[in-house]
């Protein structure tokens, strides 16, 4: 399956003024690691956006499908949303609409996707595609999306709502066949398609089954995801077998202990961040639940809040001792592999 047409694509979004902000960004992390001090001297050209934190799933290990979220929720809002995208436009290169809940359950979602998508930004989602009906798939591949992340973790419906509770596949298979579907009718070249697939021991036999079926309804890319589990000290049903597929190794007591090593510096502090629904600006996506709020967009800018105290001080501490760092404990930074 080829990337090529995806990373042209790509590439065609980095403009004199992306570039100059990317070598800063750059620069700056390097310098940081060096000097064991936090120095930003650019902009985030990475940003994901979280559309909703309402999901029509219950998958276990995800606090949205549980409804475990302490944290305020909703729906993003197309003026603030907006608003943002002016700010960052002209240094962002790549802008995905994921955080928490399913995507298309807003109904703003893709308006959202055609703004940021006409000012030139790669756009990305995922999604459990239970909502890609024909209008839907259509809005998609006209708004300009760039790339879409299909879940799609088996591929029977006993093993694939096995994880995905509350699920149908048929529901994935006809949302995935209607975006080839119009992106061929509309003669256009994105949305870049993916199956991903979380490997968990219930559906690692069906790897190379879930690569067929890829190959067979035309998606462009499948990536195997390892999984994340919150309970795995004393192991977990979920841990695959495959070790290769695995985010935990188990010990020589009989206990698991994560593979991530966990070095004093974290390269998504300085080129990216995430934006809840309610503007809350986060470090990453393994604060779920937004316990580490680096700064408010309601309240301040967003330059303002990237230079802050909350964020240098965030910076300085993963320098100093990230596995002191709770949301850093289960980081899988490089645990996806493109098939």
């Amino acid at each position: 399956m080829t990337t090529f047409k995806d990373t042209t694509n790509f590439v065609s979004k980095l403009t004199p003024t992306r570039i100059v902000n990317g070598i800063k960004v750059l620069s700056s992390y390097y310098y940081s690691k060096y000097t064991g001090k936090p120095h930003q001297w650019g902009l985030p050209f990475n940003i994901s956006f979280e559309p909703t934190t309402f999901c029509n799933l219950r998958c276990p290990e995800c606090p949205s499908g549980l409804r475990a979220f302490t944290r305020p929720t909703g729906m993003l809002q197309k003026d603030f949303f907006s608003a943002t995208v002016d700010e960052l436009g002209s240094s962002l290169i790549y802008l995905y609409f994921y955080f928490q809940g399913e995507p298309y359950l807003n109904p703003n979602f893709l308006d959202m996707v055609k703004y940021a998508s006409d000012k030139g930004i790669y756009t990305v989602t995922s999604t459990n595609a239970h909502f890609l009906d024909e209008e839907n798939a259509k809005r998609t591949v006209e708004s300009g999306l760039d790339r879409i992340i299909v879940s799609i973790d088996g591929t029977t419906q006993e093993t694939y709502q096995s994880y995905r509770v509350g699920g149908k596949l048929s529901k994935v298979l006809e949302g995935t066949k209607n975006l080839v579907k119009w992106r061929d009718k509309l003669g256009a070249k994105t949305p870049h398609i993916i199956f991903q697939f979380l490997v968990v021991r219930p559906n690692e036999h069906q790897i190379e089954e879930v690569q067929t079926l890829a190959t067979e309804l035309g998606v462009d890319q499948v990536v195997l995801k390892t999984a994340q589990v919150y309970d795995y000290a004393n192991g977990n049903p979920l841990i695959p077998t495959i070790d290769k597929y695995a985010r935990y190794k188990k010990q020589a007591d009989g206990t698991y202990t994560i593979k991530n090593k966990l070095a004093n510096h974290c390269w998504k502090l300085w080129h990216s961040c995430v934006i809840t629904w309610d503007g809350k600006v986060v470090p990453c996506c393994f604060d779920k639940d937004a316990q580490h709020q680096l700064g408010d967009l309601k309240s301040q800018s967003f330059k303002e809040l990237w230079q802050g105290e909350f964020y240098n001080r965030f910076r300085r501490n993963i320098l100093k001792s990230r596995k002191e760092i709770d949301i850093c404990a289960n980081c899988s930074e490089g645990t996806k592999v493109w098939a």
